[in-house]
């Protein structure tokens, strides 16, 4: 049986535009703040799985990301994997290191995250996102958002007028269809909006740290309908890191015990083909149930 794997050390960057700081510099400062927590050093670490999505788009660094942002704060001689996997580049990394520690391939392992996905010019930084869809099938994947949403009427005024990321006409679609075949309104994503952003206020690391009412987030300029602005994640920099250890590790390194977190399941599920109205067969409940499945 797979030996335990637990969390015992954690720590982010705050989230915003940190033209100052460069992915090197928001690496060590994630990376550093959990070794701190976690109580272990740099050179304990058997492995490190580092998620970037767009400093390849951004800065021409295409290859070895991970092993270059690494290297500069003096991780040499582990395996570093660099992960890509658009939103799910962290989790994807977090498990990764999950599964090096079950298959008995070390005892410590690093995951982190690092993006900047801020540019002066905000043409650059939306076309970031020209290519988390198949780029050979443009059009046939805009026809098949748009046949979601057939017999959805758009108020005059609900597009905006400025340059945004493509993805938000992508969840605009789905938000759109959620809203004629469940009868949701406006009103109702409004107030998940509402309740997000009430969550920001006591949060330090947040990027923006305000609350909105309902009627202020209907009342904000219009992205996508039914979308607005403060229903829309921002484009951001920052960066997180955890670290994770097996149970023997616990007692050979002398970590804290009483603040290790156990890893019940981590569980990646890529997509796959369905009509929409098939909501069982969606990718998060596919991979909520598998999650579940092996905690119990």
């Amino acid at each position: 049986m797979a030996e335990k794997v637990y969390i015992v050390g954690v720590s982010m960057t705050p989230f915003g535009r940190h033209q100052s700081l460069t992915v090197k510099d928001l690496t060590r400062q994630a990376i550093s703040g959990a070794l701190v927590d976690a109580g272990c050093k740099l050179n304990d670490i058997h492995a490190a799985f580092y998620s970037n999505t767009t400093q390849g788009y951004l800065e021409g660094q295409h290859f070895i990301r991970g092993p270059i942002a690494l290297r500069a704060m003096g991780f040499q001689e582990i395996p570093i994997i660099t992960v890509e996997n658009a939103c799910a580049s962290g989790s994807t990394a977090l498990n990764l290191a999950v599964q090096f520690l079950r298959a008995g391939e070390g005892e410590i392992a690093l995951a982190v995250g690092t993006d900047k996905m801020y540019s002066k010019d905000k043409l650059k930084t939306f076309g970031i996102f020209d290519s988390a869809w198949d780029i050979h099938t443009v059009e046939e994947n805009k026809n098949a958002l748009l046949n979601l949403v057939q017999g959805v009427e758009v108020p005059v005024g609900t597009t905006s007028n400025e340059p945004y990321s493509a993805f938000m006409d992508v969840y605009a679609a789905f938000a759109r269809f959620h809203m004629q075949k469940y009868g949701t309104t406006q009103e109702q994503i409004a107030a998940v909006a509402a309740k997000n952003h009430q969550h920001s206020v006591y949060n330090s690391l947040a990027q923006y740290q305000r609350a909105f009412t309902i009627d202020e987030i209907l009342a904000a300029p219009p992205i996508a309908y039914p979308l607005t602005i403060p229903m829309c994640s921002p484009v951001s920099d920052g960066a997180s890191a955890v670290i994770l250890c097996t149970e023997g590790a616990i007692k050979r390194y002398g970590l804290n015990r009483n603040r290790a977190v156990e890893v019940l399941a981590s569980v990646i599920q890529s997509g796959s083909e369905r009509n929409p109205e098939d909501v069982g067969r969606h990718i998060s409940r596919l991979a909520a149930k598998k999650a579940y499945e092996r905690a119990v």
